[in-house]
């Protein structure tokens, strides 16, 4: 072998045996090797553990034959209490050598034959793989090293063993995302599918032009930022942990196995144990796919193509139109599917309901808008978010009753802070929605809106029937727009006429398509608008939606930067089943309602009804078909 032989025409091995898997190589005192085998199980992405040796093993079968580790290396990079400290081109002169460490409190001999040999997945081979797709991998075609940067997303710890996450950078055109996640995805000890696409302030990189490792890497127009698990994390940890003496292959000098690149991970035994089971997983229907989510900061998610076709199932559910008022006329696909997966990266949402259609009478709001709310918050609330509800003044104290009633009957998960807002000054919607007034600390970083009267181009507020309404709404549509220049904030509207807050983005479809339209279209967009049959049965299917999020390992693997997941346990499913929406909460939140003189939007009726149909047999039907939906879709990991 010419590697052995030390062959001075062999130096960098990246480029050999192309069609072969590659393997990073960390060697480490056995005393240190259960912690470092952990270390890599807690962070499997950045760290795909293929093979770890017996003490003192020189020898690596399931990876290649015929090789000894000692001199089948190019270069070696040698570590004293954690710093690099020179290379070498074999290991021989480390065959007996003895060393102390008093950090340790007891003599460590340091020869091979007392160490542990770490074979780990390598991204190398992944460009190639793209370059097959059709994806052009930019820093091959500028003759550059692929950019790698600290992030602020902390490794978990283990041990002497805490580092940040390490993140490679490639540009990919928007148009090939899909083709690159996909590729990525079928490739789990390399790394995977993408840990973030987009900005890189929000892994805290400042500037792609100064990477840390590599080179920097120009951006073609149209290209988007893509961030993967990086193995440099295995280096990194070496030098935090300040381990008395330990060995890696140099930058360049990788490991040659005999597997080939298309060989599947499940084959490595018992390799595979150090690889994130929740994405070894190779089923087609687990394979993900990209969505933007956000323009300011650009951010996409990630879903696998069983989550995103069952939520576009349950768009197509609540896209019916019973009433017929010709809602599907405004349908745009996919707005529910990007408000949950935004929903699902948000950290404190404010929700906002209430359509004072019946304005002659004391309760003049009507029963659509707040069982949707509050089957979003509960929803929310039980994945961790921060929940507010914004309301009218003039509905304070009934909205407070009405949300301490449903904390009472279980159907709110618990309670929740219900405030105002009021225009007091140019800059009240800043104050409202940013601490301090500042743009750059945002309380909220998602608004809500469903079956919320909307502002109509002429500053009017417009009901179904023509009424102008404008005296009994608050201006909350002031904090949508304002919203808008603020970095962070995204906004969703949920509606049933076009009439309510979000609808904006569709104003001129409902002003050519919907009765009135040029009237009573509301002028206020937000980023997303999803159309539904009753507005209710928009905020169902959020829930349900976030619940099929929650639940999908390509969604939450993305969310947790690649970080090793828990796996879903059936009291964990149960629990977030005990959330969603059912035919029994929804009935006695809607009697509530009634209770405080509520009534149908459409017809003025105090009764079981919404819209003027009744609860039995159409929305309890419309609940049974979501739920049906989202329950035999859960899948136990």
């Amino acid at each position: 072998m010419l590697i052995r032989q030390e062959d001075p025409r062999i130096r960098i091995t990246t480029g050999l045996t192309n069609g072969y898997q590659k393997a990073c190589v960390v060697i480490l005192p056995n005393n240190l090797a259960d912690d470092y085998e952990e270390f890599c199980h807690k962070n499997p992405n950045a760290m795909p553990l293929l093979h770890r040796s017996q003490p003192g093993e020189t020898s690596c079968l399931p990876l290649a034959k015929h090789v000894d580790i000692r001199t089948d290396i190019s270069l070696y990079s040698v570590y004293d209490e954690g710093r690099p400290v020179k290379t070498i081109s074999n290991l021989k002169s480390y065959l007996t050598q003895t060393r102390s460490t008093s950090e340790q409190q007891a003599e460590y001999h340091g020869s091979l034959s007392d160490m542990v040999c770490f074979y780990l997945g390598t991204s190398f081979g992944l460009e190639g793989r793209l370059k097959r797709a059709g994806v052009p991998v930019r820093n091959a075609e500028q003759g550059k090293k692929v950019s790698m940067f600290r992030s602020a997303v902390p490794c978990f710890p283990v041990g002497v063993f805490s580092c940040p996450l390490l993140v490679s950078m490639r540009p990919i055109p928007a148009g090939m995302l899909n083709a690159a996640v996909e590729v990525a995805h079928l490739s789990p000890s390399a790394h995977g599918a993408p840990v973030h696409i987009g900005d890189p302030a929000l892994l805290g990189i400042q500037d792609l032009s100064r990477p840390d490792y590599g080179d920097p890497v120009e951006m073609q127009p149209g290209d988007v930022p893509v961030f993967w698990a990086c193995g440099i994390t295995a280096t990194e940890a070496l030098l935090t942990s300040k381990v008395s003496l330990a060995f890696t292959h140099s930058p360049g000098c990788l490991f040659l196995t005999d597997i080939p690149d298309s060989t599947p991970t499940s084959i490595l035994s018992p390799p595979t144990r150090g690889l994130d089971p929740l994405i070894t997983d190779l089923s087609p229907e687990l394979i993900p796919l990209c969505f933007q989510i956000s323009h300011n900061p650009l951010l996409y998610s990630l879903a696998s193509k069983k989550a995103v076709t069952k939520i576009r199932q349950l768009e197509s559910i609540i896209g019916q139109d019973p009433g017929q008022r010709g809602i599907r006329a405004l349908f745009v696909q996919d707005e529910l599917l990007r408000s949950c997966l935004a929903l699902s990266h948000a950290n404190s949402v404010a929700i906002t309901t209430g359509f004072p259609t019946n304005c002659e009478d004391n309760s003049p709001d009507e029963t659509d808008g707040p069982p949707g709310a509050i089957a979003m918050a509960t929803m929310l609330l039980s994945l961790g978010r921060q929940v507010t509800m914004i309301t009218d003044r003039r509905a304070l104290d009934m909205n407070q009753a009405i949300i301490d009633e449903a904390v009472s009957l279980g159907v709110l998960k618990t309670t929740i802070p219900l405030v105002t807002f009021e225009d007091s000054g140019p800059d009240s919607a800043l104050h409202f929605l940013c601490h301090h007034g500042d743009p750059s600390k945002p309380r909220y970083d998602h608004l809500v809106a469903i079956e919320r009267s909307g502002r109509a181009a002429n500053g009017n507020y417009y009901n179904m029937r023509g009424i102008n309404v404008k005296h009994l709404v608050d201006p909350i549509d002031d904090l949508f727009l304002a919203a808008k220049d603020i970095a962070g904030i995204t906004t969703i509207g949920i509606g049933d006429g076009g009439n309510e807050l979000g609808m904006g983005k569709l104003k001129d479809k409902v002003k050519a398509l919907m009765p009135s339209g040029s009237l009573i279209a509301c002028d206020v967009p937000a980023d997303y608008a999803i159309t539904a049959g009753v507005s209710n049965w928009g905020g169902y299917a959020v829930a349900c939606g976030l619940f099929l999020l929650h639940t999908c390992p390509s969604h939450q693997r993305y969310k947790n930067r690649g970080q090793r997941l828990e796996p879903t346990t059936p009291q964990m499913i149960q629990d977030w089943t005990a959330n969603l929406p059912s035919v029994d909460k929804e009935e006695s939140i809607l009697s509530v309602l009634v209770k405080y003189g509520i009534r149908s939007g459409k017809t003025g009726h105090l009764a079981m009804e919404v819209d003027g149909l009744t609860f039995h047999p159409t929305h309890s039907d419309i609940i049974t078909t979501l739920l049906e939906v989202t329950r035999v879709s859960t899948t136990l990991k």
